[in-house]
């Protein structure tokens, strides 16, 4: 046996084992070692700025969340309580409401016959039969006075279902408006009118105007019936300055606070390390949040109504909140949609199975139908070669385009959104469509298959 230590045949000493190249292999692997462990302990020293950074994010957007709904009551406040004529729209309809005209044709009813003497209806009779007249009188007694409030009932009922009550309602409600608008903050005088607590707006006209339809039709006693003065209680606070500040607070935050919930949650997603991921998240929340407002406003119509004293007809108040609400509801209804509609199309550009299956059915829709098109001899010309080469610009366009459409539409509802959403995808089609390579694609995609070359 050869000794491990002896020299080789020649005399010459023994060389390592492996060649150059295995020694240059064996550097590049010690490193590629010494990299892995510097990268390992670079992400080791960032991951509390990662851990600082994602709790920032998770915190801007959870406020931003939170904020949501409170934007949308302070949008409300801003847009409908503090603009008068946005007021006098939302409720003009209820001109038309079969329970608000109930309501105001018993309280007009009841106002003017507080002022009518059965008695003074004898004024018509001679004095040889008025002893005779008032004694059937007294024996007819309730049956008289409901015979007079059912015939002041029905011309009551004959004004509010006229023209002329849709102009005193809206009227009204503007003296109304501007009295809540004035009490709640403080601003100038005017009619409006404080006691106890309350505000009141005189809603006389009406009694006028049934007062005049009473003597046309020959009850002319009611000619005598004084000025009446009904005052219609308007807002009820045991504190009117705590309301006037809230008020006040909520009035001056609709301008920004919609915005800065948006801000809070886009700065939080951009934080974020997983930007899709967490934007989808982001979206369904916002629109969650926005959600419970709806159904806070829901419960708490039904504990509004039952608050109400038995005086109040329910069907009539629960239609002025319904009006009132109105535009509150289409915000949750546009904010849901919206938070929905960013966290789908956010889904639907990531990289999963499902999604990339989606984006998969697309295009291949598109291709066939550039493929038929091809066929049926249809050139895009100098077209398809921009919107190819300028394909992810156009992308952005499409979407800055979106975006502005919907800041700048007054008032969108959640249909806007979905309108925005289907004519953003049709744009996108048609433009997918003129970049398609038609002419440069293989025949094989159309489903032929070329021979293969000589």
């Amino acid at each position: 046996m050869t000794d491990e230590g002896a020299s080789a045949p020649g005399g010459e000493p023994p060389r390592e084992p492996g060649s150059d190249a295995e020694r240059s292999e064996l550097e590049r692997l010690r490193a590629r070692v010494a990299a892995l462990e510097a990268d390992k302990a670079d992400k080791a020293a960032r991951a509390p700025r990662h851990r600082w950074k994602s709790f920032f994010a998770a915190l801007l957007i959870v406020i931003g969340c939170v904020l949501a709904p409170l934007a949308a009551v302070a949008a409300w406040t801003s847009s409908v309580v503090g603009d008068t004529d946005r007021y006098v729209a939302t409720v003009a309809p209820l001109a038309s409401d079969p329970d608000v005209q109930a309501a105001a044709a018993n309280r007009v009813t009841n106002a003017v016959m507080e002022h009518i003497d059965l008695k003074s209806l004898l004024e018509g009779v001679g004095p040889d039969d008025r002893p005779l007249v008032e004694k059937a009188l007294g024996k007819l007694g309730d049956s008289l006075e409901n015979a007079v409030r059912s015939f002041v009932h029905d011309k009551a009922q004959d004004v509010i279902a006229s023209e002329t009550f849709e102009r005193i309602w809206t009227e009204a409600n503007r003296r109304i408006h501007t009295a809540v608008d004035k009490a709640l903050t403080g601003s100038g005088g005017g009619a409006v009118k404080i006691n106890n607590d309350s505000v009141t707006v005189d809603l006389g006209p009406v009694v006028d105007q049934v007062k005049q339809r009473l003597v046309d039709e020959g009850m002319t006693v009611a000619a005598k019936i004084p000025e009446v003065h009904t005052d219609f209680t308007v807002l009820r606070a045991d504190d009117i300055g705590k309301v006037k500040t809230y008020f006040r607070l909520l009035q001056i935050a609709g301008n920004w606070l919609p915005v800065l919930s948006v801000l809070l949650i886009a700065a939080g997603v951009l934080l974020s390390r997983h930007r899709r991921r967490v934007l989808v998240t982001a979206a369904l929340a916002f629109a969650f949040a926005t959600l419970m407002l709806g159904v806070a406003l829901t419960v708490f119509r039904v504990v509004y109504l039952n608050a109400l004293p038995d005086s109040v007809s329910q069907p009539a108040a629960g239609s002025v909140y319904d009006a009132l609400t109105h535009y509150l509801r289409t915000t949750v209804r546009m904010a849901v949609t919206l938070g929905v509609v960013i966290a789908l199309a956010a889904w639907l550009t990531g990289p999963g199975r499902w999604a990339t299956f989606v984006r998969q059915m697309w295009h291949s829709g598109i291709g066939a139908a550039r493929s038929t098109a091809d066929r049926a001899g249809l050139r895009t010309g100098p077209v398809g070669p921009f919107v190819r080469r300028y394909r992810t610009w156009i992308t952005w366009i499409l979407v800055a385009a979106a975006v502005l459409t919907l800041v700048l539409w007054n008032y969108p509802t959640g249909w806007v959104i979905v309108g925005i959403a289907l004519v953003f995808l049709f744009v996108m089609a048609v433009a997918d469509f003129l970049g398609e390579n038609g002419t440069d694609r293989p025949t094989a995609r159309a489903g032929v298959h070329e021979p293969p070359p000589r």
